[in-house]
């Protein structure tokens, strides 16, 4: 009797090694899409005041060199200061976006 046990036990625990846990390697594939506002260009010189002086105070003796504006009113400024370029976004307060 003790063998016909010991027989079942060891049976038993071969087969759970069988069926033990294993994780397939799985693969996330994020697709993101990134939505583009559209900005039109318009001229520097129609860019609202309170823009003017925030790019003023934020860098002084900036040029804007490009102005474009989108459906929201948000601002797409190309600003050049010294020999260095970059591109600043603000609403049409003046407040700087961070994109």
């Amino acid at each position: 009797m003790k063998k016909l046990v010991l027989s079942v036990a060891v049976l038993l625990g071969s087969l759970s090694t069988f069926a033990s846990n294993t994780i397939a390697p799985t693969v996330v594939s994020v697709n993101e899409i990134v939505m583009q506002d559209e900005y039109t260009e318009i001229g520097v010189d129609a860019l609202p005041a309170a823009v003017k002086a925030s790019i003023e105070s934020a860098m002084p003796g900036a040029v804007v060199e490009k102005a474009y504006i989108n459906e929201k009113k948000e601002y797409k400024l190309e600003v050049k200061v010294a020999d260095q370029s970059t591109t600043i976004f603000t609403d049409a307060n003046g407040a700087i976006v961070k994109k």
